[in-house]
């Protein structure tokens, strides 16, 4: 990482324009950043640097701030970049693959997923509909198992599109295989055979999205 000395030299240059009839001072970068003249003295002799102060910098002069701090030019950062994308996951649900799950303590992290990964999650168009979240139990086996993380479209929610669904019922909150019957309900499927199939109307249904990969594609 560049010292505070290196990072105001680079200020200086930046702002030279600005200067065309003077020499800068540190006191004039100190004055852009927003700092004292004593606190700026202060934290250049610990080069103590004022990040919060360097971002804000950076941001009105459309600067990389790893530019400034490492000396890494943009195009250096943007195939490294490019390679993955953030989806936002939720790992404290579960949706139960078994007995249901109402587990919603919505505390949202972050998931980087690969490039190559995004047509399974049907583009880049669909990105901001995608959430992601484990699966508890054994009812979706083999499709779905243990502690595996699916992929939602929370802008699917057509359950006349049979498919997989994270739906909430009365009983919780579950990951099942959604079908209408002739008489406009809809059957809760499991792929495990070993459970039976429950029958519900639509009003007795929340949807919250359409099942669309698992790091693998969803029949």
């Amino acid at each position: 990482m560049n010292t505070l000395s290196v990072i105001v030299k680079e200020i200086k240059n930046i702002i030279s324009d600005d200067f065309t009839a003077k020499k800068i001072f540190d006191k004039d970068v100190a004055d852009i950043l927003g700092i004292s003249q004593m606190n700026f003295a202060t934290m250049k002799k610990r080069n103590k640097i004022p990040y919060l102060e360097l971002l804000d910098f950076c941001a009105v002069k459309s600067i990389s701030i790893n530019w400034m701090l490492y000396g890494q030019s943009p195009e250096s950062l943007i195939e490294t970049t490019n390679k993955f994308y953030m989806i936002k996951y939720f790992g404290n649900i579960s949706a139960s693959a078994g007995g249901g799950s109402d587990n919603m303590d919505e505390e949202m992290q972050v998931l980087k997923i690969p490039k190559q990964f995004i047509f399974r999650l049907g583009g880049h168009s669909e990105l901001k509909y995608i959430e992601a979240i484990n699966v508890s139990g054994d009812s979706m086996e083999p499709t779905f198992s243990y502690d595996d993380i699916v992929f939602i479209n929370r802008n699917k929610k057509d359950l006349h599109k049979a498919g997989v669904f994270i739906i909430r019922t009365e009983s919780g909150l579950f990951i099942k295989r959604v079908k209408q019957t002739i008489d406009g309900k809809f059957d809760i499927i499991s792929d495990n055979k070993v459970y039976e199939t429950q029958t519900l109307d639509l009003k007795e249904i929340e949807v919250i999205g359409r099942v669309v990969s698992r790091f693998g594609d969803v029949d």
